[in-house]
Order: C-alpha cells, then structure tokens, then sequence
C-alpha cells in the first residue's frame, strides 16, 4: 500500500467520522492514523513526517492539560477581552424561555426523526365546543363595519358575552374559574376570530398574551393568584399591561418609570412598606378601560428597606386603576381599529409591596420574567392572528377570483393572477403549519423565545404579503370601504401587527440569530458562560471543554456541507419519494447554516452584534428552515394527503431558495471578501442548486382556492363562516360551485353569440333569445340566470352620502 494510498483512506476515513459527528472522532483518527501510517508506510522517514504534522496536533487537541496549556490558557484572556459586554437586559433575554427544534436546525445535522415524532397538534373536546358554541356565537353577532365605522367599540352585548363566557380567562386554569384551554386552544379562538373582526380578535387575545394572568400564573404568589385570578377569568377585572412609554420603545431598559421602596399609608394602615413610583405609558391596549394595570418600571432602594442594593432593577407590578394618582388617559385612534387603546400615567402612586407580581422576592426580577412570558405569548397571539388573514383571503379572494370575470373569462385564470393566488394558498398553509407547531411546543412546557420571534416577524410578515395581494386581486372591491368589504380593514391592520410585541424590523436585525446564535449553538452560551465566570481557574476548565467541542463542531459542518452540496444531500435518508428531496436539501442548508454562523462569529466576534444586516441573513436562513419543517411536519401529521402537495411543493422551493439566496448575499457582504468567497464555494460547491417555485407548480397551488375541494377546506379550516346569507363571505360560498356548473353553459351562450344563433346587446335580451330558441333547457337557463345574479351581486361595492360616511365621534 502506498503513502498516498494511505493519505487518502485517512482523509475519507476523517470525512466520514466528521460528516456522521461520530463521538470523539478526533481521537478515533489520531489512534488510526498512528496505526494506518506505521502499517502501510515502507518510508519510515516519510511516515515520522506525517505523524509529526498530522497525528501529534491531533494528540495535543485531545489530551486536556496540554491543549489547556498551549492552547486554551493563551485564547482565554484575549477571548474575555473581545467578547462585548451584555447589559443586564440583554442578559435576561437570552436566558429566557428554552430551545427545541431550533437548535435542531442550527447544529446543522437535524434529526428529522424527532421532528416527526413529535405529537400531532389536536383540540381538545372541550376546545372544540367552544370554537362551535361560543366563539361561533361571538363572530356572528360581531359587524366588523359597525364597531369599526359606526361605534368605534365593541357593542355592549359583545362585551357583556365576551366576559360571561370566559373569553378573558381562556389561558386561566380551571381551579381559578377560566377555561383552561392550552395554547393550541387559544391560539385557534383567535385565528377564528380574527377571520370576522380585527378588533374583537385584539380584545380577546390580549388579556391571555402578554399580561397580568399569564404573570400571575408564572409568578404570582398564592394569595396574588386566589384573588386576582378568579376574577380576571370572569370579566370582573379588565387587565392591561403598561411596558412602552415615549422615551423607551423597543428599548425598554431605558425606561424612566421608576419607583423608591419607602413606608407609607396605605387603606388606613401607616408604616406599610411599599414603593412610591411615577410613570408615562402609551400604546396600551384594553388601558383606557382596564381595572388592572400591569406596570414595569426601574426600582431603586436608596435606604436598603428591602435588601442592599441601591438598584435592584426592572420590578412588575399590579395596580388598581383606581388607586389615587393614577391616570387613564384617552383613546389611541391605531389604524381605524375600534380595539380600546391608549395612554396612562402615575404620579407618586404608592402601592404595598404585596402588589408586586410575585411579592418582594421578585424585585428587580421584572425583564426576565417579562421575556419568559413574552417567549410564549408571542407564540401565539400574533401568529394565530395573521393565519387568520391567511385563511381569510385563501377562501375569500379565492372564490372572488373565480367568480369576477374579465374578457370572458375567470381572473383566477390568468396568469399574472394565478402568481398572487399562488403565494396566498400555499404562504396561508406556511403560516398554519409553523402555528400549529409553536402551540404544541408551548404545549409541551417549551418556552420557544427563538421559534416565538421566527413566527411573529416571518407570519406577520407573510400576512402582508398575503393581504398585498388579495387587495390586487380584488381591485376596487378591496379599496372601496363598507359592509360588503371583508379585506378593507385587515389591510388597515396590518402596520399594528408588525410594530407591537417586538417591532419586526428589530426582531430580524437583532433577535432572531442574536438570540439563536447564542441559545441554540450547542458551544457557543457554555463558552460565554465560563468567560463570564467569577473564577477564573473554573472558567478556563469549563472553557476549554466547551472550545475543543466547538472546534469538532465547526469541522463536522464544514465536512457536511461540502458532502452535502457535492451529493445534493443524497447521504440523507428520510421521507417519502415525494418528500425525500425536501429533508435533503433542508439537510445541507442547515449544515451551511451551522458553518458559516460559526466563521462568522470566530471572524467577525463580537461586531456581529452590529453588523445588522448580516446577523438578520443568518437569522432568515434559521427562520426559513424552521418554516421549512413546519411544513414537512403539517404533512405528515395529516396523513401525507396528496391533495395538498402543491402547496407542500410550492412552499418547500420557495424556502429552499430564500435560504440559498440569503447565504449568498451573507457572503457577497461579508467583511473580508475572500473568506465569504471560500464560505460560498465550501457550502455551494456546484453553485446555486435551489430554485423558486415553477409556473406549473404556482398554476397548481392558485387552482386549490378557485374551485371547493377538501383541500380547500383543509386549508381554510378553523374560519368563521358566516351564517348570514347576506355576508359577503357566505354569498361567495355560495356563488362559487354555481358559478362553476355555469362555465360550460357560458361557453356555450358566447359560441351561440358568436354564430349568430343569439343576437342582443343585454344580458336579458340574449338569455331570452337563448330561452325561445330552446338552446338550453329550463335547469341550464336557471343555473346561468343564477350565476348572473350572483356575478352581478359580488362585483358591488358600497356607497356613502357625505353625512353617512363622516365620523361624528372624531368631530372638534
């Protein structure tokens, strides 16, 4: 055996230990290369060579007191220096909530086993009844143009319902009079809901997202929870929370509500110890009529009444509105939507130390426990809400597409059309795949902090797209306000979406990988904790361990891409014959994920943290992958139904593709030109092999909305229909399959026409020419006068006298 036979044996052999991430194959290598070498190699001199340069390096990364000494000891102080200082805000923010699948991914060796394994998403039987009982009840005396033209408030009898059937404590356990409903169960209310009324929808979901219950549930003491949350789940308390004020938007750590642990009277008693606090708050929903208000603001404790700190930090906590100096000031007017939100202040309020969530143990604990519960309140609220646009303009705009006709035929058919309707079905089955998904893993006790702010930007987003294009598609009927409009106000809405809980430009730029690259790297947090630790001896220990392994890491994806790229994933072995591909391409993006995050982070360091627009090409490769997996997951969870592979394949090329185009523009951007080059030709080494959706497969998802099918309500399921024939939406429900059976009949009328056989300028005069010629029989006549009437109905919009359309209530 000759020397380069043996040099190439160990490299594949290194190839393949590092590609499967085999359990110490470091030192499986050096073990067998010391063997191979002595074995194969007649050149001793030559042999000695390669073990001095091959196998001793390999030794000295394996054997921890000399890789500590060479190594580590001299890495450790630089790399303390390098890495920017956290403030204690950002600190708390990646500490919160927990990874899941998203670490999966952005180790770059997914185990797609897992993912499948993972329990299907179902209601509960008592979930179910609610969505057809109550919330059913709840859409149909809902008139979204009334609330949001005429009252600019919800009725009073919906507000009165929404309280006696426990809208409000939907995320309440049992045990304290609320529904109990998990987050799937929610999170399905909502996507109803909002299918009828943007602004009921809002009111409902805000007391179970980000507010006093869910604090309460996670913190409060017992006698805080006894007493508040029995009535929050009645209706009795209106709950809000106040976080945002006009000097601290996205950065909520520079707040300036503050407040001093002092003694004072309080109901009678004097010497209470308490908080004195002052604060400004606006864009608060549900504020200008809640009872409860939920409060952060910065504690100090000048006097050390409560511990030795002179500043203990963000501190929460219930006030009632009701309490002297405290102010709820008037409305917000966001967007034309009727949802109640507003200002408030608090001027020297004191409040006993006993209306702090969570009592005097949670001082200064107040952003954490905020991102905690954000990490699952963001999950669900916002994601739920803009599925239920999706569904809605799938169904509607859908079925609106097939019915208007021009040049004598359906819009939905031509083409240009065909591309938005495509992006509509399958964004719409995107966006509740990746719902269904983080429900169930908040379900399953995860605190998805990563997953929560990949759903909230990219279905908040989708929703945009999605509504963009159904607002084309209907052209005047979309822009035209009304009753009759069902998109109008959605449109509106959208901007909201996208700015609160997060706004979504932040959310891309700094949360998702700044936070993913931290929370779900198996060595980067346990690398940052020992450079942070106290002891130093114990850190380097810890250091090391976590940098050896981060160095097999970052091989082990190097190998893999390259593999992957050059195979096209043929190496993975998972799926069906028509999924297969999918796992396989997800397979090596995410290893050039892992890869080039990594190189990013060992070249960049800590400027990554400001290089925003490379970190959020990074944060939509992750973002992308996850989408990605919620809809291979949506798939086989219902049973791989063939009928709904277009939408599958159209969103698994579209995602494939964003992933690919955005590694690219990562490395065409990248600070040093020749290391995002080798990234690009180690991770795409046959260039780009990802491609956006065909025509042939956009005509495929388009066709899934323009005609009723099972797929079709597949896809739509979970929205309110109307049950009063009247609404727009019930009367294209059912124009659709009518207008449908009269196509060929048309057909038919038009080549009579055409021949002569059928003369008339009108619509009247041609169908009874049509009916004294006897060309169609009394059925076929009646179904085209249907369809007529239906056609003609649909294509109206609404109009206004001056008087009608002003707003009395906005009159000075």
């Amino acid at each position: 055996m000759t020397f380069s036979i043996t040099l190439t044996m160990l490299f594949l052999l290194l190839t393949v230990l590092a590609f499967f991430r085999t359990p110490l194959y470091l030192w499986s290598t050096a073990g067998l290369a010391l063997l191979v070498t002595y074995a194969s190699t007649s050149n001793y001199a030559l042999g000695s060579l390669f073990l001095l340069l091959v196998w001793t390096p390999v030794m000295l990364l394996n054997v921890p007191p000399l890789r500590r000494t060479i190594i580590s000891d001299r890495l450790f102080p630089l790399m303390k220096k390098a890495i920017p200082p956290m403030s204690q805000t950002e600190q708390d923010a990646i500490a919160a909530g927990s990874v899941w699948w998203d670490a999966e991914l952005f180790c770059g060796k997914p185990d797609w086993s897992k993912l499948v394994a993972y329990p299907e998403a179902k209601l509960s039987a008592d979930e179910q009844a609610f969505l057809d009982g109550p919330v059913q009840q709840l859409c149909d005396m809902v008139h979204d143009w009334e609330i949001t033209q005429t009252h600019m408030d919800l009725p009073p009898d919906v507000w009165r319902f929404i309280k006696e059937q426990g809208f409000f404590g939907m995320i309440i356990p049992k045990k304290f009079g609320g529904l109990g409903f998990s987050a799937l169960g929610h999170s399905a209310v909502v996507v109803k809901v909002a299918t009828r009324s943007i602004s009921t929808a809002v009111t409902v979901m805000v007391p179970n997202s980000l507010g006093p219950a869910e604090l309460l549930l996670q913190y409060g003491t017992p006698d805080q929870q006894n007493y508040y949350l029995p009535r929050l789940a009645r209706g009795e308390e209106i709950p809000c929370f106040a976080l945002t004020g006009p000097e601290a938007g996205s950065d909520a750590g520079s707040m300036p509500d503050s407040g001093v642990v002092c003694k004072g009277e309080y109901q009678g008693k004097k010497d209470v110890l308490g908080i004195r606090l002052s604060w400004s708050k606006r864009y608060i929903t549900l504020g200008p009529v809640a009872t409860l208000l939920g409060v952060a603001f910065k504690l100090y404790d000048p006097d050390h009444l409560a511990g030795d700190k002179d500043d203990i930090g963000i501190t929460l906590a219930l006030i009632p509105t009701d309490l002297p100096g405290v102010t709820i000031g008037q409305r917000h007017f966001p967007l034309n939507q009727a949802f109640m939100n507003g200002p408030n202040w608090g001027e020297n309020v004191f409040i006993p130390m006993d209306m702090v969530i969570g009592g005097q143990k949670q001082l200064g604990e107040g952003w954490r426990m905020l991102m905690d519960c954000l990490s699952v309140g963001r999950s669900i609220s916002l994601p739920a809400l803009s599925t239920g646009g999706g569904k809605l303009a799938s169904r509607g705009t859908g079925a609106y597409a097939r019915i208007r006709s021009q040049f004598k035929m359906p819009i939905g058919k031509f083409e240009g059309v065909e591309e938005a309707l495509a992006r509509i079905s399958a964004y719409t089955y995107m966006m509740d795949a990746a719902r269904t998904l983080t429900a169930k893993a908040v379900d399953q006790g995860e605190k998805p902090s990563v997953t929560s702010a990949i759903v909230k930007y990219h279905l908040t987003e989708t929703m945009r797209r999605i509504i963009n294009d159904a607002m084309d598609v209907q052209g005047g009927s979309g822009i035209s306000m009304g009753p009759r409009n069902f998109l109008g106000r959605v449109y509106q809405a959208i901007p909201i979406s996208i700015t609160v809980e997060g706004a979504n430009i932040l959310t891309r730029s700094m949360i998702i990988f700044g936070q993913g690259a931290i929370r779900c790297h198996p060595y980067v947090l346990k690398e940052m904790q020992a450079l942070a630790n106290v002891d130093e001896q114990e850190g380097l220990v810890h250091f090391d361990r976590a940098f050896i392994g981060h160095i097999g890491f970052t091989i082990s994806n190097a190998v893999r891409s390259i593999v992957l790229g050059l195979s096209g994933g043929q190496v993975v072995r998972f799926g069906d014959e028509r999924t297969r591909p999918y796992y396989q391409r997800l397979s090596h993006l995410s290893a050039a994920l892992a890869f080039s995050a990594d190189i990013a982070m060992l070249i960049v360091g800590g400027a990554l943290k400001r290089k925003e627009r490379l970190s959020a090409r990074l944060g939509d490769v992750l973002s992308y992958l996850y989408l990605a997996s919620a809809v291979l997951k949506r798939y086989e969870d219902q049973n791989r139904q063939l009928e709904d592979l277009p939408l599958v394949d159209w969103c698994l090329h579209d995602l494939s593709q964003r992933s690919q185009d955005a590694l690219y523009e990562f490395y065409a951007n990248f600070p040093l030109r020749p290391v995002g080059l080798i990234l690009r030709w180690l991770t795409f080494p046959l260039g780009k092999r990802y491609h956006a959706p065909s025509d042939k497969a956009g005509h495929r998802a388009a066709a899934l909305i323009l005609e009723p099918s099972v797929a079709r309500d597949r896809l739509t399921t979970g929205m309110h229909i109307p049950t009063d024939p009247e609404q727009t939406l019930a009367k294209l429900d059912q124009a659709l399959p009518i207008i449908i059976s009269a196509e060929p009949l048309e057909k038919k009328l038009q080549q009579a026409i055409r021949s002569g056989a059928i003369t008339g300028q009108t619509w009247d005069e041609q169908i009874n020419m049509a009916r004294q010629n006897s060309i169609f029989s009394k059925e076929d006549l009646a179904i085209l006068q249907q369809a007529h009437d239906f056609r003609l109905d649909l294509i109206q919009v609404d109009h206004f006298s001056n008087e009608e359309i002003r707003h009395p209530s906005l009159d000075n």
